[in-house]
């Protein structure tokens, strides 16, 4: 069969990577790609909110299985547009998409259908949001209510910074018109975990657990950026956790989807806060995380096609999830000055080393083809994953991988995984 990904960052990368392996697949596209998914796919100029060119594309090369992998798209209605012309196409629709696409709708979810999370209120206009926030509790969480690339979230420690915070999102649109509308919530203590999940729009099958670093520096300082690294599994994600979680949150936000009209089909990815008083929902993500795929996907034993085909057939309950009993830990390469500002275009060199190594990978997210060779094109470049017998062993796996490449301005944590010296420790 011929699949089409539609993409071009580290997450499409794994994605294509997972793909390449299925016996089934005789040929992969990916729009736009990069320059590591050209090694495994034909790259396609076409932007991800090019509906209409896709599609196109798709009818012509006749394309079995369109992947839908960002967010942007999924929330526009990507998967809507290719079903409108007879294709498959994995991922939820526009009216499912809603769960990542607005927070506010996600948060007056959960209170609607009990599922756990942070008290809240939502806002559609600053003099009410600062008015709100004159008897609130410090810190507190500012939320732009639309997308915005996994940094529209403000942690505030004061009443002043809670006030600047709400003139940045909702009168200087800091996050554009993600920033609308916004959400204020209690501040949660607890380890973040996050859990990628495959859905059929009434099964729910959960992933093996992972967990993200945002900020852009060492000791989690920093600006909020789409994901410095991650590791998986989580040690903090316990088999008494997944009950609970399975109970009380996955199974019941597929019924309450379904109840509200809004089937899910494709991945619920639930960000977690483990608190003193049980696991919360921080947010939903309606596709993989990015870098959470790099480190769950090179685990999976599965064929992803025969997942994804049961998620849109409606055929889960007939699949048995697989993990390797390992470990797998990312370090992200980024550019010097991301998530602010940054130099594109630096040749990038030690790519070479990671060919035929079945235990270390290197992920392209922000990378070019260009005079013969591969240079810098983004904020975060690339995704140096390891796999170890177990989180120590990744860890270290990793950081050696992260020496064998080179590029001017090279920036990276040093700190990814510190989380598991501490789970030793307890």
């Amino acid at each position: 069969m011929k699949v089409l990904v539609v993409g071009g960052g580290g997450r499409e990368h794994a994605l294509v990577s997972s793909i390449s392996k299925s016996k089934q697949v005789t040929k992969i596209y990916c729009a736009p790609g990069n320059a590591g998914i050209a090694q495994l796919a034909e790259c396609v100029d076409i932007g991800v909110m090019e509906f209409d060119k896709l599609t196109d594309f798709a009818l012509k090369e006749k394309i079995d299985l369109t992947v839908v992998a960002p967010d942007d798209p999924l929330v526009a209605g990507a998967v809507d547009a290719f079903e409108a012309k007879g294709l498959r196409a994995f991922g939820p629709r526009k009216n499912a998409a809603i769960l990542e696409g607005s927070k506010a709708f996600s948060k007056d979810l959960m209170k609607k259908y009990n599922i756990p999370t942070a008290a809240y209120e939502n806002f559609d206009n600053a003099e009410d949001a600062l008015k709100y926030l004159e008897t609130a509790k410090m810190p507190i969480v500012l939320k732009a209510d639309g997308l915005a690339l996994g940094k529209g979230v403000l942690i505030c420690n004061t009443l002043s910074e809670a006030r600047e915070g709400v003139k940045s999102i909702m009168l200087d649109k800091r996050f554009g018109s993600a920033g609308n509308k916004m959400v204020i919530e209690e501040y949660m203590t607890g380890r973040e975990v996050s859990v990628l999940s495959f859905v059929d729009g009434k099964t729910i099958l959960p992933m093996t657990s992972a967990q993200d670093h945002k900020r852009a520096m060492d000791g989690d300082k920093g600006l909020n950026t789409g994901g410095m690294g991650t590791f998986s599994p989580s040690p903090f994600y316990t088999e008494e956790v997944d009950e609970f979680c399975r109970k009380y949150i996955y199974q019941p936000t597929v019924d309450a989807m379904a109840a509200e009209g809004r089937e899910f089909k494709g991945i619920i990815f639930f960000g977690l806060m483990l608190t003193e008083n049980g696991p919360r929902v921080l947010e939903y993500n309606a596709r993989f995380g990015d870098p959470e795929a790099q480190v769950v996907l090179p685990r999976m034993n599965n064929d992803i096609i025969e997942v994804m085909e049961a998620c849109i057939d409606g055929k889960l309950d007939d699949i048995n999830l697989d993990f390797e009993d390992n470990a797998a830990v990312c370090v992200v390469l980024a550019s010097e000055g991301y998530p602010v500002k940054y130099d594109k275009g630096y040749k990038i060199s030690g790519l070479e080393k990671f060919k035929d190594k079945d235990t270390c990978f290197v992920f392209h997210a922000g990378t070019a083809f260009k005079d013969n060779e591969t240079v810098t094109n983004g904020g975060r470049v690339l995704g140096v994953t390891a796999l170890g017998k177990d989180l120590i062993t990744a860890r270290k796996n990793a950081y050696e991988a992260v020496d064998w490449i080179e590029f001017d301005n090279k920036y990276f944590r040093h700190d990814i995984g510190k989380a598991i010296d501490e789970a030793q420790i307890d």
